[in-house]
């Protein structure tokens, strides 16, 4: 088949605007972040990294999608955040490291299962800003756990909504 044919779509999008999920969505991101946020500032540590903001979006948008499950979400940031460090003291800085990370990244979510597509962005957070080891667990562990136990409350505030959909 043509590569190009391939590219044609006759569908429309399957998803819904629902001010229900809209608004719910806006909460989530808004206590999570801003929890986030406010510890940072409390505190020497950065608690926060881009990629929670698009965390946010699955856990309160689409709450009910695997690739938004406690296990994605936790166990994805830190897969990747931790390829992403080796990758980057054994390669370092350069356009080879980043994309290697990525890839690398990419691949060992798939194998355990732990696919959170904002966690591939953990690898460039990483290796761009030269991240210590620490950095695994406080802002990526702590961060990435404050974000489930926030949509577990919020998400089953909504009698239409059960989150999660799976622990393991």
């Amino acid at each position: 088949m043509n590569i190009i044919s391939k590219m044609s779509a006759t569908d429309r999008t399957p998803l819904k605007a629902a001010p229900r999920t809209a608004i719910l969505g806006f909460i989530g991101g808004f206590v999570c972040i801003g929890i986030l946020s406010l510890l940072t500032g409390w505190t020497s540590a950065s608690w926060l990294m881009a990629p929670f903001g698009a965390s946010c979006v699955l856990a309160f948008g689409l709450w009910d999608a695997p690739l938004s499950q406690p296990r994605n979400i936790i166990g994805g940031h830190v897969v990747s955040t931790l390829t992403g460090l080796i990758v980057f003291y054994i390669f370092g800085q350069g356009p080879a490291a980043l994309a290697l990370g990525v890839g690398l990244a990419i691949s060992a979510m798939i194998l355990t299962k732990t696919t959170h597509p904002p966690a591939g962005a953990d690898p460039i957070v990483v290796i761009l800003a030269g991240s210590g080891w620490s950095f695994l667990v406080t802002p990526v562990l702590v961060g990435s756990v404050l974000i489930v136990v926030c949509a577990l409350i919020i998400n089953n505030l909504d009698e239409h909504r059960k989150y999660p959909t799976f622990w393991i």
